[in-house]
């Protein structure tokens, strides 16, 4: 299949279009560069373009006519969500309905959909399912949420076929060393303990250490970047194949306590990760984990990576090797739920 996969130049993406290739498919990069980087778009070409631009983004379904579209970009920082919700809805609402809408009038009927654990918000019970009551408590999560209300909608009136992807904490580097972690600011865990480790950041702040868990610290589903690009070819094959719309969650099934992962970190690196003890950030609950049976049965999508010990690694290969960029990156660790 030709796929025309926007936000291809991102973390997530840039590894999906390596997996789609790699699969025998075409890939078309469809991005902006806000936050993506043109040298991660190496395995089909470039489009340079912003999912709200109704002319341009028709432009370029018209001239590669993609079979499938997998939907990446959007804005996906919860904090920044809190203090900008009109960017946010501008992009993740308004650009995934100008998507839909040039998808439609192209007559392209298929989409897997990048969404989030964050479309859950803080649940009740452990591990998180399907239908587990979806209630975020941030403007991202919310947008994810209306994202995946679009897609059912579309279905209805217009005869659209779906998935949508919730995973839930994207770990690791390519294992070959092609691709890894480059954002600005940096906010996930793995890297800014691997930065902190290597003396390319500020030290690790380790956000509340009295939660309800064995060590103190929070604890997450934290699935491998790889394994997540995996489960994206499942998807589009599967509706390429006729298969039903779904949601799935992707994610090991498994916590890791942010302790364990600077554990992981140091081990990796062989040496200390300076630490900082903060307070707890509003909001983050004390653990969140899922279920990902649904994606085993119905995209037969298992993660090959179970253990933090061997993601951490891979994702330290990629640092300490001169891949990732030297410049020290900002320590601003306002993702929160879903990071």
């Amino acid at each position: 299949m030709k796929v025309l996969v926007t936000g291809g130049a991102g973390f997530i993406g840039s590894h999906a279009c390596k997996a789609l290739r790699a699969a025998g498919h075409h890939p078309v990069v469809y991005d902006n560069l806000s936050t993506g980087h043109a040298h991660a778009v190496r395995w089909g070409p470039l489009e340079v373009g912003d999912i709200r631009d109704a002319t341009r983004l028709g432009e370029v379904l018209g001239r590669h006519r993609p079979d499938l579209v997998v939907h990446f970009a959007a804005r996906a920082y919860v904090g920044e969500s809190v203090r900008d919700p009109a960017g946010y809805y501008d992009v993740n609402v308004a650009g995934t309905l100008n998507l839909l809408r040039r998808m439609e009038a192209a007559g392209v009927d298929r989409i897997v959909f990048s969404s989030s654990c964050a479309t859950y918000g803080t649940p009740g019970t452990l591990p998180i399912e399907e239908d587990t009551p979806q209630n975020p408590i941030n403007p991202y999560g919310f947008t994810k949420l209306v994202g995946e209300r679009m897609l059912a909608e579309f279905e209805t009136a217009y005869g659209l076929r779906w998935v949508a992807l919730r995973y839930f904490n994207a770990a690791g580097a390519d294992p070959d060393g092609e691709l890894g972690e480059e954002h600005e600011p940096e906010t996930h865990a793995i890297p800014l303990a691997i930065e902190a480790a290597l003396g390319r950041g500020r030290a690790f702040t380790l956000f509340g250490d009295d939660y309800d868990t064995p060590d103190g610290s929070a604890v997450r589903d934290y699935v491998h970047v790889s394994d997540l690009a995996d489960a994206h070819v499942r998807a589009a094959d599967h509706l390429a194949a006729g298969g039903r719309s779904a949601a799935c969650n992707l994610g090991t099934g498994a916590g890791v306590s942010v302790l364990e992962i600077v554990s992981a970190a140091e081990m990796a690196t062989g040496r200390r990760v300076p630490l900082v003890r903060g307070p707890r950030r509003p909001g983050d609950p004390p653990a969140l984990y899922a279920s990902a049976d649904r994606a085993r049965d119905l995209l037969g999508w298992r993660p090959k990576f179970t253990s933090i010990a061997e993601t951490v690694e891979t994702a330290v290969r990629w640092h300490a090797g001169g891949l990732a960029t030297s410049a020290p990156r900002r320590t601003d660790l306002s993702q929160g739920i879903g990071a």
